[in-house]
């Protein structure tokens, strides 16, 4: 297998609350027990959360975000791989993922943008999309989070733990505290593609989640919400909400991505913001 062309990120070893994580003999990737799933099949086992260390298992992420992404949602990707979601910024980030024990499949998968990688590639992801200059004093110990992408038969909540649980350690033990990224609203809404729902929900977050104006940023290419209907009664996506409730805030007005059907909400969240429940079931604390 060919290792990883950049050096990645130093990590510590992972120490996690008892009970929620257990090891494996071979490896010690850390696994999750399953959840629950509302027609479970028996030949899946239990999810697997593992960080890249070769090439082949980045190619795996990059098909499984490639079938989501473009196959799924009809997103328009600028890849030089047929069937891989690629761009600049993979070879400079950590990529986490999760696999179903049984079938060894990528089922789940993160990137991770370090602040010492965003200096080597010359910025985040999220500043071709925002500009982040009032973010300039917390980049030292911030890390972008992206790609963010789950199997649709793997959707019932088990999976994206198993992440957060792995980024949750990975911050504390790195000593980083704070992590950005693009929460996206799908366009596509009963077949049509339309803004309203996104800037309804970016109508309600603003007046419950809206960070300090220290912290807003400004979108390059802004969704007009200024011409859309605001009105609409639809809920965030459920990652959105999932952030939410881990304390995360949203850090100004969505972007429009053309090419991925999207508009994308700047969102922040902080380790010591985390509430108390979610600080003891990822670290124990």
């Amino acid at each position: 297998m060919k290792e990883l062309p950049n050096p990645t990120f130093a990590f510590a070893p992972p120490t996690f609350p008892k009970g929620l994580f257990r090891r494996s003999q071979a490896a010690s990737p850390i696994i999750l027990a399953p959840a629950p799933a509302p027609s479970p099949k028996p030949e899946r086992g239990a999810l697997v959360v593992t960080w890249a260390k070769h090439a082949d298992e980045v190619r795996a992420a990059q098909r499984l975000r490639f079938n989501v992404f473009a196959n799924e949602m009809g997103a328009r990707l600028d890849t030089t791989q047929a069937g891989l979601d690629i761009d600049l910024f993979d070879n400079y980030c950590e990529h986490l993922l999760v696999r179903d024990e049984a079938t060894q499949e990528v089922v789940g998968t993160y990137r991770l943008l370090t602040p010492v990688q965003a200096r080597r590639v010359g910025s985040t992801y999220s500043d071709l999309e925002f500009d982040l200059t009032r973010l300039r004093g917390l980049r030292e110990r911030m890390v972008e989070l992206g790609r963010s992408c789950v199997h649709p038969d793997y959707r019932h909540g088990g999976v994206i733990m198993a992440l957060w649980g792995a980024l949750a350690e990975f911050m504390v033990r790195n000593q980083l505290d704070t992590m950005i990224g693009c929460a996206s609203i799908p366009m596509l809404h009963n077949g049509i593609i339309s803004g309203d729902v996104a800037a309804s929900i970016w109508s309600q977050l603003k007046e419950t989640h809206l960070a300090p104006i220290e912290l807003h940023v400004r979108p390059r290419l802004p969704l007009p919400v200024e011409r859309l209907d605001c009105t609409l009664a639809v809920e965030p996506p459920a990652l959105i909400k999932g952030y939410l409730r881990l304390g995360a805030k949203v850090l100004g007005a969505p972007a429009w991505d053309p090419d991925f059907n999207t508009a994308d909400l700047p969102m922040m969240m902080r380790i010591n913001e985390l509430p108390l429940r979610y600080r003891k079931h990822f670290l124990g604390v």
